[in-house]
Formats: structure tokens, sequence, C-alpha cells
């Protein structure tokens, strides 16, 4: 279970480009649900991205002692991420897009104290890379969001 939580559900297998994959059907599932549900309800989004923050940490460290520390497989980090960057952000086209981007320059380039977390041991310097990455693009939308750009 842990491998295939760490994988986020098998993405991670795709080899390169995996994160961007993991992060793009985050984005695209989360667009999915608030089609079909469209309220706006802030509270059962905290407490599921705590979860999956908190399980996505836990497989994490369960997988780095087959694996390795941060294996391209673990892909459950840019989830959690791209999680993070859209979460009360309106959903649509165009800021799932600029939320993918500016996740991935984050996650990619590790500004401003990102690439710190990563050294962190275990599962922690795992996800809270990608943690600290989603917080800085969702900080940005919402920039986005009061000056009407989605």
């Amino acid at each position: 279970m842990d491998k295939l939580i760490a994988s986020g559900l098998g993405i991670g297998y795709v080899g390169r480009g995996g994160g961007t994959l993991a992060a793009g059907a985050c984005g695209l599932a989360l667009y999915l649900a608030r089609a079909a549900e469209p309220t706006r309800q802030l509270l059962p989004a905290l407490l599921l991205t705590a979860g999956l923050l908190v399980a996505g940490t836990v497989a994490a460290q369960l997988v780095e002692s087959a694996w390795g520390k941060d294996h391209q497989r673990v892909v459950i980090d840019e989830v959690a991420g791209m999680w993070l960057t859209m979460l009360g952000v309106p959903l649509t086209g165009a800021s799932l897009l600029a939320g993918l981007v500016l996740f991935r320059f984050f996650d990619i380039r590790k500004p401003l104290g990102i690439r710190a977390l990563e050294r962190l041991p275990g599962g922690v310097g795992v996800m809270l890379d990608d943690v600290l990455a989603g917080l800085y693009a969702n900080v940005l939308l919402q920039a986005g969001v009061k000056f009407h750009l989605f």
C-alpha cells in the first residue's frame, strides 16, 4: 500500500516527467470534482489536505529504504503540492494551467528556502519542499484572483 500511495496510484512508475504528470492529473481531478460538486467547502478540503500530507509523508518514509531518498517514483509530494496550490482558488482552465506552471517552477527551481526543506530527513523532507512550493504558488494565484485574472 505504501508504494501505491507514494507513487500517486502508480503514476510515478511512468519515469521521467512523472512529477509533472502527477501534478497535472491532480489538477484535472480537482477540476472534475469541482464540476460535479460546485460548492466550495473549505473545511473538508483542509481535512483532506491534512490527510494527504500525513499519508504521503508516511508512505515516502516507508519506501525510502527500498527506493532511496526521494526516488523519481515518489510523486505523492507533487500531488500534495498541486493540491495546496489550488486550495481556495476558483478552478478554471486558466487557473489550473497557471497553478501547474507556478507549482512546477517552484518545485523544480527550489527558490526561497524550498531547497533547505528538501534536505530534511525521510518523508518529511520529501513532502515539505513541495508543500512550500505549493504555498508559494497558491499565494501568487490568490493575488491573480484578487486582480480578477481567474
